[in-house]
């Protein structure tokens, strides 16, 4: 055991006081951080009042919006007449087409339907007195004869009960609505609904195998227009899920977001010079110009898209405007911070040969700011790409604004599913590209 002695003690306090004479900051600094987040995380709760918030949020909503991201239903509608017919409805646009005859409804010998909602577990049966949900192993008969339906024996927990209907809730599989004439059914699948060819396409409900059979060597169905061309059109044209528009929309964001980039980084990059203290030694033209970044930042891009869409009109235009002057305020920025950080030395020697300005900038800033200009710049637009699909939503064209109008719908999610993953799939590609890009420049490895 090693023992200082007094002496000793007094050359090490010496030699690091840093660690015998701490400040009151360096003692319970990070005490009082940690008190202080603690303290502004109750002002929050409290401000936003989020016990509230939590408590009357609509929770089970994100399931039955996640659900119809990636299911469609069909919604038949089996109406009892007078005679005790059963006449059987689907809505005007239904996935099943004009002339529907699904193998999961059944006609019965007794003149019944039944229905299969998820295999032989979840069933209904709809005759001209009751119907008959079949679920989570019982059967439940409801009487529809004469006056409002009355379940028949104990109501389960999945079945709800109002004055004049009867509501069975099958979970993911569909629902059930029970009334004095009409039964609504609501059954589910999983998947995207005539995603490559609409209801109305030659080829519609036809096997993978026919359809590709019909394309190479099958007789024209239409006799002044090849098959090959007829199943472009069809699915280019899909009234149910606008391929066409969704991806023209989707070019056009990404147009946006290089047009308004480019334009941006071609005017800041001359007004950088003018704004830099050690290139332009003008403090009057170096502090408008900074302050004039300034402006055209700190008013967002969606703030400059309303005013331009207003100014011209709904479109693309509206949207590269938007960046355009976003990303002059933003890059100007990065190129004048950029050029006031350059090493002087090399500038200054191909200065002293007695060259022009012009090669003085060419040859000793050039060489030092063109990887890390080309570098912002490129991570500018990867982020415009995002940025654009956002703008879009105000009118500014692109695939924002389809967005936008298949979520207001509010029953369109699939169709939402399908741009939004069209959107992760372009922003993940301009990502890659663009980091790729960015290594090469600055001369460094991706891991």
């Amino acid at each position: 055991m090693t023992v200082i002695d007094a002496n000793r003690m007094h050359e090490i306090e010496t030699r690091y006081p840093e660690y015998f004479h701490q400040s009151f900051r360096q003692r319970f600094g990070g005490l009082m951080i940690l008190i202080a987040t603690l303290l502004y995380s109750l002002y929050a709760a409290w401000f936003f009042d989020l016990p509230k918030l939590f408590a009357e949020a609509h929770w089970e909503r994100v399931g039955i919006y996640l659900s119809q991201w990636v299911s469609y239903d069909v919604q038949p509608e089996f109406r009892i007449g007078d005679d005790g017919s059963i006449d059987i409805r689907y809505p005007r646009f239904s996935p099943l087409g004009d002339n529907p005859n699904p193998d999961w409804l059944v006609n019965n010998p007794d003149g019944s339907i039944t229905v299969s909602i998820s295999g032989t577990s979840r069933t209904v049966t709809v005759s001209k007195s009751e119907t008959i949900v079949t679920a989570y192993g019982v059967s439940v008969p409801v009487d529809v004869f004469g006056g409002a339906p009355k379940v028949v024996g104990p109501v389960p927990g999945w079945m709800t009960v109002y004055d004049d209907n009867v509501l069975a809730d099958l979970g993911f599989a569909g629902n059930v609505s029970i009334s004095v004439d009409r039964v609504k059914i609501r059954k589910r699948f999983i998947g995207w609904a005539n995603f490559v060819f609409d209801t109305q396409s030659s080829f519609f409900d036809k096997p993978v195998g026919e359809v590709v059979s019909l394309i190479v060597s099958g007789p024209r169905i239409k006799p002044d227009q090849s098959n090959l061309s007829l199943a472009f059109d069809d699915i280019w044209n899909n009234s149910e899920w606008q391929h066409g528009d969704v991806w023209t929309k989707l070019f056009q964001t990404i147009v946006m977001a290089f047009l308004g980039t480019l334009l941006g980084a071609l005017t800041a990059f001359p007004l950088a010079f003018l704004a830099a203290r050690n290139i332009t030694p003008n403090r009057l033209l170096n502090q408008i110009l900074k302050r004039f970044f300034d402006f055209l930042r700190s008013v967002d891009m969606l703030i400059w898209a309303l005013f331009l869409t207003r100014a011209f009109g709904p479109g693309p235009l509206a949207g590269s405007g938007a960046i355009f002057l976003t990303e002059t305020g933003t890059l100007g920025k990065l190129y004048s911070e950029g050029l006031e950080n350059i090493d002087n030395k090399p500038r200054e020697g191909i200065k002293s040969t007695g060259a022009q300005t012009v090669l003085v900038h060419r040859y000793g800033i050039m060489p030092q700011i063109v990887p890390v200009f080309v570098s912002q710049t490129l991570y500018q637009w990867e982020s415009n790409v995002r940025g654009a699909t956002i703008i879009g939503a105000v009118g500014a064209g692109g695939i924002g604004l389809k967005l936008w109008e298949a979520m207001r719908t509010n029953a369109n999610w699939e169709n939402v599913a399908y741009m939004v993953i069209l959107i992760l799939i372009v922003v993940f590609i301009f990502d890659t590209a663009s980091n790729a890009l960015r290594h090469r420049l600055m001369g460094t490895k991706t891991h």
